[in-house]
């Protein structure tokens, strides 16, 4: 059973143990203790933290490069891994952030468990919190914890960055114009789904599936919100992102499948369809002609590319503030990539076990560059 890690391109973060003894008295056993990497304000980022993000790193470029060859995969690696302590810090700063201007993402948390339930098809929170600490090891409340840090960072990037952005006409126009030779395509569609699986299933279970199908297709004709529907009863992976599947060009989806969608318009839905694996209800949001394709159609395209454009700088830019207004210090031999020119390193004594949860006061020293 795969559960998902709910990890962002600019942050990771997980906590396992690893221990080493400091120096007691004779007459006192040895007290274990976490080397530390990097302190962010009142919070730290321990060797194990690093080591932990190291390996979902690798794990997340292993399934995204699956048939590269061993130097690209050790290329990507490399690329990743110099920003891995910069990751960490940022996931820092804006769970704190988040905290300074008194968000509460608990609703959020609740319905993102719901989601994480239903997709793996479990009938009870309960049956959830079994799967999750028999299968990843985490506890629960850790794992609950990693979802709402999760939500945290997300509302202060909507709020703070993207929430400010804006894309005018005009930058749209002027892009369409400057790439015309971009929009010159074969026909295809854009599609999203709602999926309910069967395999394992009986053929009573079965029909009833069927029929839930036929139910949501019949709330969405009488004008349902499609996406929200895929986000509350889609089984499949795409749930979370209301049901998007994303662009194919004629010959790439299964002759069943591409025989409904091709004949359809932007925003119709096709009709229950029975796969191997389960049930389909597919929506067309939006279908390509060949040739060169008119603006009103790519408009939206556009603007997603000029968003992502400006997103990182502006991300990066909202992060170097962050960094000025904070308190980091870092271990020599360590890097961070994002740190503030001009800053030197600081070497860190182990902290006490206790240490984590200290209160510090809040006051602006020269940071660490660790190069």
């Amino acid at each position: 059973m795969k559960f998902s890690n709910f990890p962002l391109h600019f942050a990771i973060a997980c906590a396992c143990l690893l221990l080493c003894a400091t120096q007691l008295p004779a007459q006192e056993k040895p007290q274990l203790v976490e080397e530390i990497v990097a302190r962010v304000n009142n919070q730290i980022i321990t060797l194990s933290d690093y080591q932990q993000a190291d390996q979902e790193m690798r794990q997340e470029v292993a399934q995204e490069c699956q048939g590269c060859t061993a130097d690209k995969v050790q290329d990507e690696l490399k690329e990743q891994q110099k920003d891995l302590l910069r990751n960490l810090i940022d996931n820092l700063l804006l769970e704190e952030r988040a905290k300074d201007m008194g968000i509460s993402v608990e609703t959020d948390v609740i319905k993102q468990l719901d989601d994480v339930r239903r997709q793996n098809g479990l009938d009870s929170m309960e049956a959830l919190q079994k799967a999750v600490e028999s299968s990843t090891g985490m506890s629960w409340e850790d794992y609950k914890q990693q979802i709402r840090n999760q939500l945290l960072r997300q509302k202060v990037i909507e709020q703070e960055v993207s929430g400010k952005m804006n894309i005018s006409p005009d930058q749209v126009q002027q892009y369409y114009a400057a790439h015309k030779d971009e929009f010159v395509m074969p026909e295809q569609v854009v599609l999203s789904e709602i999926f309910l699986g069967t395999q394992g299933r009986t053929p009573e279970e079965i029909e009833s599936i069927r029929k839930k199908a036929e139910d949501l297709r019949g709330r969405i004709a009488r004008g349902a919100d499609f996406t929200q529907i895929a986000q509350r009863y889609s089984e499949g992976r795409t749930a979370r992102d209301g049901g998007e599947l994303g662009s194919f060009k004629h010959g790439t989806l299964d002759p069943q499948l591409e025989d409904a969608v091709f004949k359809l318009q932007k925003g119709q839905i096709t009709q229950v369809i029975q796969t191997q694996t389960g049930f389909e209800i597919l929506r067309v949001d939006q279908h390509y002609q060949s040739g060169q394709q008119p603006l009103a159609k790519v408009e939206n395209q556009i603007e997603n590319k000029l968003y992502m454009q400006q997103m990182e700088p502006a991300l990066r830019q909202y992060l170097a503030q962050l960094r000025e207004e904070s308190y980091i210090t870092i271990k020599p031999g360590y890097v961070d990539t994002a740190a503030v020119p001009g800053q030197t390193a600081i070497e860190e004594v182990p902290a006490t076990p206790d240490e984590g949860t200290k209160k510090k006061k809040k006051v602006k020293i020269p940071k660490i560059s660790g190069s």
